[in-house]
């Protein structure tokens, strides 16, 4: 059996920046295991698999060591295949998940992610939280999946340098930390050793906890962001209320085939 493979660049226009993607194209159903393999093999933070029958576009998510219920820049990464290498008519398409239907539009060089939005809950510190990144947050939320820890401003989160073995200890898929930014309206990293990414260069899910966050405390619902890793990603981001908007753009690194 062989299986289209396309690698892509997602929150970025520039080829070796933003967050790479691996998006593989099935006629049906694999094994959880063989995806499991295959996103081993990538070794890249998340692999998408995209089961396409006519207009009905299905996706699942694996890290090198997990699947995931929800994960943005491989789902940009999956809309910019089929927009430019399916040759998809119109500028809408939708996908079937485990968190429920998704949606991406183009709109010139940006392709909209629209996700629910993550509702967050304030809670007391953890202690292990604190040791791994190494220094105590102004506040902490708990969102479905992660913790979001604030800071003050840019400068706290680019020289954060936690602990990736305590880290990998707090019980949650990852932790969010994030600051006001300097041209941008806000910042964040996002650590997931626990998930087998220690840091992901652009996450997009993560923007479900982050924008109705920022979008309450800045008073807006139009918001630009930046992710502060090594490669970095810009996305650009709209409060709906119960979902969230998340934009960015997409480049194709990698064309190729898997034999099975």
């Amino acid at each position: 059996m062989e299986l289209p493979l396309y690698q892509v660049d997602a929150f970025t226009g520039r080829l070796f920046t933003g967050n790479p993607a691996a998006v593989v194209l099935c006629e049906s159903d694999l094994s959880a295991e063989t995806m499991q393999s295959i996103a081993a093999e990538n070794n890249l933070a998340e692999t998408a698999f995209v089961v396409t029958t006519g207009i009905n576009h299905q996706i699942r998510w694996f890290t090198p060591t997990v699947e995931v219920d929800l994960c943005g820049h491989a789902t940009l990464a999956a809309a910019h295949v089929i927009f430019n290498h399916l040759n998809l008519s119109g500028n809408t398409v939708s996908f079937s998940s485990k968190s429920g239907p998704l949606y991406v539009r183009q709109d010139g060089e940006i392709l909209y992610l629209d996700f629910p939005a993550d509702s967050i809950s304030a809670v007391e510190p953890l202690e292990q939280l604190i040791s791994g990144l190494g220094v105590k947050p102004t506040e902490l939320y708990k969102g479905r999946d992660d913790y979001l820890a604030i800071f003050d401003n840019e400068d706290d989160i680019i020289s954060l340098c936690p602990d990736m073995a305590l880290i990998s200890k707090v019980p949650s898929r990852g932790i969010i930390v994030s600051g006001a930014g300097r041209e941008v309206d806000f910042v964040s990293r996002f650590f997931a050793p626990q998930s087998g990414v220690p840091e992901d260069p652009v996450t997009g899910s993560s923007h479900t906890t982050l924008i109705p966050y920022w979008s309450k405390r800045l008073a807006k619902q139009h918001l630009r962001a930046k992710q502060l890793s090594r490669r970095g990603g810009e996305l650009v981001c709209k409060d709906l209320g119960k979902r969230v908007e998340i934009g960015g753009r997409a480049v194709t690194y990698l064309v190729g085939e898997i034999s099975l």
